[in-house]
């Protein structure tokens, strides 16, 4: 069951709002001593996460099917950064982090049972009923597994989205009335709060693609100083119109010098470099872009960002780590409502 985003909560008697979870989607399934952990992809998460799996078996109910969110705690929040090192192909560094960063599993929907091997088949309504009463007889013994809340309140929804951050970053609607929409975004929705931030232009990298047959921008490499004036590279941004491309090519060029960022800097090494990703010019300190973004965790935006506008407004010194400081809600106090 996948979810479909919109731009803002959806109102009706239909609805139940939850949490969205920022980590990894997963399907646990227990059929005797046997506990498969699914991603999405169907990948096998069960070799990643083995103290969830032997949690599984601990639980006195010995066929069950769970729908939830594998999420790993960092203080009072959770951490995507540490739930991302938990995916190792060393057995000895995946057995090492279940123990200094273990995982939790929230859980969010019931789809078999040991009495009821159909019951994915049965509204969301009925569902629920039937999770909660689970969850209290099999899942409190044991801190592994958490209930994930869910209201009928729009709003509770809507405080839960202005509040968005930490370890959930936004709200999931679903329909009450439907049965578990397997394959398809029917019966789900997600509504993600977006923010915005002013950045300085460090750097930018060339397209692939010519334009005319010379070289223009593909994508602007954005900074942030910390407290300390060092420029750290903090993401990128391509959503840059084509005909704009020549003209802004021009404008980056004549400010192209040494060293761009001063703190951390793009192009290190990561398994995702290629020859190309660590190519880029490095750039005066002169542009201010303000940039929308989902998220931001790790000292780095998580995803591309889209451009609001330039701001020749606005001096680059003011472009600090601080305008992304947030309130926001404790997920373990969440958990607890």
């Amino acid at each position: 069951m996948e979810a479909r985003s919109v731009d803002a909560i959806p109102r009706g008697e239909q609805w139940q709002y939850e949490p969205k979870w920022d980590g990894f989607r997963c399907l646990l399934r227990r059929e005797g001593n046997r506990v498969d952990l699914r991603s999405k992809s169907g990948e096998n998460l069960g070799r990643y996460f083995p103290e969830l799996a032997a949690a599984a078996l601990r639980i006195k109910a010995r066929s069950f099917l769970l729908d939830g969110e594998i999420v790993v705690p960092h203080g009072r929040a959770f951490s995507f950064d540490d739930l991302l090192q938990r995916i190792h192909p060393a057995a000895s560094r995946v057995k090492r982090l279940a123990q200094e960063t273990p995982a939790l599993f929230l859980v969010f929907d019931l789809l078999a049972s040991p009495t009821d091997k159909e019951l994915s088949a049965r509204p969301l309504s009925q569902r629920r009923a039937r999770l909660e009463e689970f969850a209290q007889a099999q899942l409190t013994a044991d801190s592994s597994f958490r209930l994930s809340p869910a209201t009928t309140s729009y709003a509770a929804a809507q405080k839960w989205l202005a509040r968005s951050g930490g370890g959930f970053d936004g709200v999931i609607a679903k329909r009450l009335d439907l049965p578990y929409q397997a394959g398809n975004r029917e019966g789900m929705q997600k509504i993600k709060k977006f923010r915005s931030a002013d950045c300085v232009v460090g750097g930018f990298r060339y397209a692939t693609n010519r334009i005319g047959g010379r070289k223009v921008v593909g994508s602007l490499l954005l900074g942030l100083y910390d407290d300390d004036g060092l420029l750290h590279h903090v993401g990128f941004t391509s959503a840059i119109k084509q005909q704009e491309k020549p003209a802004l090519t021009d404008r980056l060029e004549r400010l192209i010098a040494g060293p761009g960022f001063t703190g951390n800097a793009p192009g290190g090494p990561s398994r995702w470099s290629t020859e190309r990703s660590t190519q880029w010019c490095p750039l005066k300190p002169k542009l201010v872009i303000e940039v929308c973004y989902d998220h931001f965790s790790g000292d780095r935006f998580r995803h591309g960002t889209s451009i609001l506008r330039w701001r020749p407004d606005k001096a680059p010194r003011q472009c600090t780590f601080e305008q992304l400081k947030q309130k926001t809600a404790d997920p373990m106090k969440l958990l607890r409502a």
